[in-house]
């Protein structure tokens, strides 16, 4: 009887402690591993220069893998983290840095694929490379993307992931927003739980 009742206050215990942590309410899909490093080609005052994940290390960065020649899912997605960046206030902001990684090497320069990022707002930084760099880092991050001939004036599209991620500060893949949690108020709130 002692046995069973000591098992029974045990699992109460056990009970109510985990009820007590505080989890935490993401509004992206909780992944919560290592972002994986890597350096790309950008742009910056009229030259390319070199530009790595590690470089925005205490920030919260938002990547997003696309290319200039998209006609939808790229411009809305970048909007929608435009208007993600218009919620937060000046302080805020400077602690979040929007990468857009082109997976379209042939046709975005490091130039086309800065004036893009920027044309959406300043502070984004557009990235590209090399065929091989940009199929790595896109594997690092689960990023599918393949060239379809002949579909487009400029012949060719690139159907491709369309996820956002956040990194946070301290270099984690913590969130995914897939297309259907892309909300600008929702990523708000969750990019303030990591500044």
């Amino acid at each position: 009887m002692m046995k069973r009742l000591w098992l029974v206050f045990t699992i109460l215990a056990v009970i109510l402690s985990l009820s007590c942590e505080r989890k935490e309410d993401f509004n992206g899909t909780l992944y919560d591993k290592p972002a994986k490093e890597f350096c790309l080609t950008g742009w910056k005052d009229g030259k390319e220069r070199k530009v790595c994940l590690s470089d925005f290390r205490g920030k919260v960065v938002l990547m997003f893998f696309g290319y200039t020649h998209c006609p939808d899912v790229c411009p809305a997605a970048l909007q929608t983290l435009a208007k993600t960046m218009n919620l937060l206030d000046e302080d805020e902001k400077s602690k979040v840095q929007v990468v857009f990684i082109s997976v379209d090497p042939e046709r975005d320069t490091p130039e086309v694929a800065q004036k893009y990022a920027e044309f959406f707002n300043p502070s984004f930084i557009g990235l590209t490379g090399t065929p091989d760099e940009i199929k790595k880092v896109a594997k690092d991050y689960m990023a599918f993307y393949k060239k379809v001939e002949g579909q487009s004036e400029g012949g060719y599209l690139v159907d491709h992931t369309a996820y956002i991620y956040l990194i946070t500060p301290d270099g984690v893949l913590k969130l995914i927003y897939p297309s259907t949690k892309q909300k600008p108020e929702l990523m708000a709130e969750d990019i303030k739980k990591f500044l």
